[in-house]
């Protein structure tokens, strides 16, 4: 069984992992951080370069690739910094978290998602809750979806495995921000930011409809992850606490 407590390899000496509650609240807030930056992010691209699509996507996927940096660096040292039901669970998978851990983090994480997700909104002039028309139904978007979350989870463990958590966020910032544009699903890659984004009728939004196709496809993309990861890095429940980042690290 791992340890509770890690830190980064030539950092300072490892702190106590902060009890569940203050994690949980970690979780929430890095959440809703979150799906603020993505929707609003949308929707300010939306506004200045209205009709141009790529260049909306462009501006859409910058905002998030430096913002998801700075997220994670707010609060990963408290909760671990997932913001993402998938990342959560497999990482309890391979031993970093407890299964209860998972139980509070998720609910904390679509929470989140959906306050955020209305947070942009209402910042922008708009109603607080709009359900998107954007429908994202295809076969390419399912197969999009399980490369986007799968790619996601291959960095994350890739680095935690290797002791280079400290530039994870760095890392899964660059990785979301590029597979905006590689893959045909715009990279969601994550269950609770698919949940919140349904709530915004604006460039990042998804419909209702669309929803349990991307959520499913997420699923599948961790459990193809949970076989790579097993057979590239054996050993990897040694190194499993260090995801997203190190609890308590400096």
């Amino acid at each position: 069984m791992l340890q509770n407590v890690t830190g980064f390899e030539g950092g300072s000496a490892p702190r106590a992992r902060p009890p569940l509650p203050v994690r949980v609240l970690a979780e929430l807030i890095g959440s809703a951080f979150l799906a603020a930056l993505v929707v609003g992010s949308g929707i300010a691209a939306q506004t200045l370069s209205p009709g141009n699509i790529g260049l909306e996507l462009f501006e859409n996927a910058a905002a998030t690739a430096a913002g998801l940096y700075a997220i994670i660096l707010m609060v990963g040292a408290v909760s671990g910094g997932h913001f993402n039901p998938v990342v959560s669970i497999v990482d309890a998978v391979f031993g970093g978290i407890a299964w209860r851990d998972v139980g509070a983090y998720i609910p904390a994480q679509i929470a989140g998602c959906i306050g955020g997700t209305v947070i942009a909104n209402t910042m922008f002039g708009l109603q607080a809750v709009s359900i998107s028309q954007h429908d994202r139904r295809s076969a390419g978007h399912w197969l999009g979806e399980v490369v986007a979350t799968l790619g996601l989870l291959l960095v994350i463990f890739a680095l935690a495995r290797s002791h280079r958590a400290n530039v994870t966020p760095a890392a899964v910032g660059a990785y979301i921000g590029a597979a905006y544009f590689f893959t045909s699903s715009a990279s969601f890659a994550n269950p609770a930011i698919t949940v919140g984004r349904m709530l915004s009728n604006t460039f990042a939004g998804i419909a209702p409809g669309s929803v349990p196709l991307y959520v499913t496809a997420q699923l599948v993309g961790g459990a193809v992850a949970i076989g790579i990861i097993r057979t590239l890095y054996p050993d990897v429940r040694t190194a499993a606490s260090e995801v997203v980042v190190p609890f308590g690290s400096e």
